[in-house]
Order: structure tokens, then sequence, then C-alpha cells
């Protein structure tokens, strides 16, 4: 079997050359990373992972920890793991399902050294619990938290929540009702306090403020219709809290045969692909952007650098679904 003396031989370049374009460390000229690679092809070199580990103390591999599958998750996933493959990382999905344990599990890993460092997507446990890992390797969170241990790669969702509102505002809604996600996390707390202030701003009678909390799929959008049909007063705006519970109420509305933005306006968040397949204007988030900053955070933990991370904003798209 071909080793990294013989590869560096036949290329004409030195040993520690051959490991740069293996490993994706360090610069290497363009016309000798093909001069190696065509090397390492034609010899068919497979690098031993296991002795690379004993060597660097690193495995390639981070780790991003998630309850469930979701459209925003797979925005974020891609991002990523596509700025990690960059560096020459890998990635593993770890998905719990709500079990705490499971989480757990890929911490233990991180501290057993079969990780790099780890992405928390939204906890189980309790921060408490979680920072002692840092230790073991660098952690971020795409949560909102309030942490000296585990930086976060949130944005505040009162800044974006309040601009679609006042888009729904400025276009004529005053009966608004706002379809909350779940209120155990900081990002939906801060939409509520978005919304109150924006009643206040403008004086209106927050009536709906009560009624939806913890949608966060497509059907939960849908079976807001039943609702909808019920009501004598009805609202003129709905502001979501994802694309995802957006494409459900304005889907079901078509089909029952409501008039959008007629009967009423309505107001996405995220900007993903069904956000635009369905015309819904929306809330853009920079998911892919927040994603990248993880890794940035990560990378420069490990090698000791200071890359700058990615300016992030919310932009309102506007779309057929309001006025």
């Amino acid at each position: 079997m071909a080793n990294i003396n013989e590869i560096a031989k036949i290329a004409g370049v030195s040993s520690a050359t051959v490991s740069r374009v293996i490993n994706r460390n360090g610069y290497v000229s363009d016309d000798t990373r093909t001069k190696v690679e065509a090397v390492i092809k034609k010899l068919d070199y497979v690098p031993n992972r296991n002795a690379v580990f004993l060597k660097t103390g690193m495995t390639k591999m981070l780790g991003i920890i998630a309850p469930d599958f979701s459209d925003s998750l797979t925005v974020f996933l891609r991002s990523f793991t596509l700025a990690a493959q960059k560096e020459g990382y890998n990635v593993t999905l770890f998905i719990t399902g709500g079990d705490k344990k499971k989480e757990l599990d890929a911490f233990e890993m991180l501290r057993h050294k079969q990780l790099d460092g780890l992405v928390l997507v939204i906890r189980l446990n309790d921060w408490d619990q979680l920072e002692p890992f840092t230790k073991y390797g660098p952690i971020v969170t795409w949560q909102r938290v309030d942490s000296k241990h585990i930086p976060s790669v949130f944005m505040n969702h009162y800044q974006g929540y309040m601009l679609g509102l006042e888009h729904l505002y400025a276009s004529g809604c005053r009966n608004i009702a706002n379809l909350y996600g779940s209120t155990r996390g900081l990002n939906t707390k801060s939409r509520m306090q978005a919304y109150a202030d924006f009643c206040q701003k403008y004086k209106l009678d927050p009536k709906f403020e009560q009624q939806f909390k913890g949608l966060n799929s497509i059907e939960d959008g849908e079976a807001i219709l039943d609702w909808y049909a019920e009501q004598s007063d009805k609202p003129d705006g709905f502001a979501t809290s994802s694309d995802a519970v957006a494409a459900g109420l304005v889907a079901e509305a078509r089909r029952r045969g409501y008039n959008i933005p007629t009967d009423f306006s309505v107001v996405g968040f995220d900007n993903i692909e069904i956000s635009r397949l369905l015309d819904i204007t929306t809330i853009d988030y920079p998911i892919a952007k927040q994603a990248q900053n993880a890794f940035t955070i990560i990378f420069n933990q490990l090698l000791y650098k200071n890359l700058p991370l990615l300016p992030l904003e919310f932009d309102l798209i506007k779309r057929k679904t309001t006025r």
C-alpha cells in the first residue's frame, strides 16, 4: 500500500506538502495540489484516519443536534455542511426525537474525542448540564441563549417580526392575529413583545393575542381555517411563526375559495423555498449565513483563528399574500 513518502517522491514534493493536500490544511499552490492529487488517485491512496487522529488529535468530524427534521433545519444543515467540507470536515446529524438522553449521548461523543465540535439547534437538557462539556471542544447553538460558555448565532426575532407587523399595518390591516411557535424559547417571547409594542404604538386592541401558540407545521396552518370560518369578527391579517405555518394557512384558504389578500393577508417567516413557490410575503431570516457563522466559530476555536462572522439582518420579501 502506498504511503505519503512514496507520493511525495513521485510528485517531486515534500511529504509535508502531501500532508497539507490530504488534510486540506495550509497553503499549497493550485499546480502542486493538482499534481499531488493526480499521484494520489493513480496510487489509489486512502489515508488512515486513525493514524491522522493520533497525530493531530482531531477527528475532522462535527455534530449537529436537533430534536426533529424541519425545513429550516435542512437549510441550516446544508449550509453548515458545505462550509465544513470546504475545510475538510464531515458532519454527523443527531436527531433526538425529544429524548434528553440522546442529546447527552452526542455530548458524550465530544467528551470521548469522537467529535471535534457540536452545534446544538434547540436544547432539551438544562444549560447548566451542558455547559461543562465546553472543556472538551467548541459548542455553538442556534438557539437564543445568555451563556458565557456557549456562543449563539441567533438573531433577535423582535426586529424581524416587527418588520412583518409594520408591513401588515401599512397595507391596511388592523385586526391582526399572531400564530406563534413554541413559547419555551426566547424567540417567541421576543415576537410577543414586538406585537405588544406594536399594538401600543398604533393603539390597537390585541384581541387575538392569547389564541395561538405552539404552531410550527403546515398542518397547524391548515387548521386555523376552521377557527377563522367560525369568527364573526375576523382578522384581516396573520403574522405567522414560520413559512410552513403560512403555507398551510394559504394553501387551505385557497382550497376553500378565500381570496388572499382580499379576505386577509398573510406574512410568513424564514423565506425558505415553499414561500417562493406559493408567493407568500415573508421575512427573510438568513439561516444559511447563521449556519456559516456557526462553523466559523467552531473553526476559529479549533485552529486558533480569528476569521470574521458574516453580518446578519432581516429583510421583508413582499409577494402576493399581502396588499
